[in-house]
């Protein structure tokens, strides 16, 4: 399993659009506005890297209004 968050920041005005869409992809299974320098935090679980990558690349960077994203993939100590 691969557990990741990915900080999401978006064109002024578009937050609420964006968050919308994030809560309908499969494998996001958080999605939540937060202040500071990103709009959103996701958190997201798959069972592989290729899988957070198609998300990650494939969708979140792709939808409209989406301006950068930051992706932290959790490990164990």
């Amino acid at each position: 399993m691969v557990k990741a968050y990915c900080l999401v920041s978006t064109d002024p005005g578009q937050t609420s659009a964006v968050l919308q869409k994030l809560k309908t992809v499969e494998g996001i299974k958080s999605a939540e506005p937060v202040a500071g320098p990103f709009d959103i935090i996701t958190c997201i679980e798959v069972d592989s890297l290729e899988k957070l990558t198609k998300i990650v690349f494939g969708e979140i960077r792709a939808f409209p209004g989406v301006t950068n994203t930051a992706t932290l993939i959790v490990f164990e100590l």
